[in-house]
């Protein structure tokens, strides 16, 4: 499942709430972890897509039981695609502690499971897996701010 992202930074809380409604079905609690994580990593990446590209990019998510298998599979990976037309490489930035942003994909690296990116045509496609049997992230969204409802409407700033 996709969906098209416009190059407007309140196009991230759009995403955000896709995602959340795309987890119904997938056996996927919206308050457990999993979910959590996975739609921090979604600021993120679409954040780097909108704010840092100006161009259009499109969100994918491969759900266990919706895409991927059956909704019981506790080992399934849940993976999240952004695609845009920047022929721009992700760079991680090395932010200091009074910055409000340049830690995007340093938050990508410590929560997903996976991550890395390709050249797609004349853009590129940075993805992430998040394996659902994974013990790391208990409650490594929530230590970013008690939880992501918290974070409904807001546009992170990341790489």
């Amino acid at each position: 499942m996709q969906l098209e992202i416009r190059p407007d930074p309140t196009e991230v809380g759009r995403a955000r709430r896709w995602a959340r409604s795309r987890l119904a079905g997938s056996g996927i609690a919206v308050d457990e972890p999993l979910a959590e994580t996975l739609i921090l990593l979604v600021s993120e990446l679409v954040t780097n897509a909108v704010v840092h590209t100006g161009c259009p990019a499109v969100l994918r998510l491969s759900l266990p039981g919706t895409d991927r298998g059956g909704a019981d599979d506790a080992s399934a990976t849940v993976r999240l695609e952004v695609a845009d037309a920047s022929d721009r490489a992700p760079v991680p930035r090395c932010a200091d502690g009074d910055a409000t942003g340049g830690r995007g994909l340093a938050l990508v690296d410590g929560l997903a499971d996976r991550w890395g990116w390709s050249p797609e045509g004349a853009g590129k496609r940075i993805w992430c897996e998040l394996d659902r049997c994974s013990e790391t992230r208990q409650g490594a969204a929530v230590a970013y701010g008690g939880g992501l409802a918290s974070y409904e409407g807001l546009a992170f700033e990341a790489v």
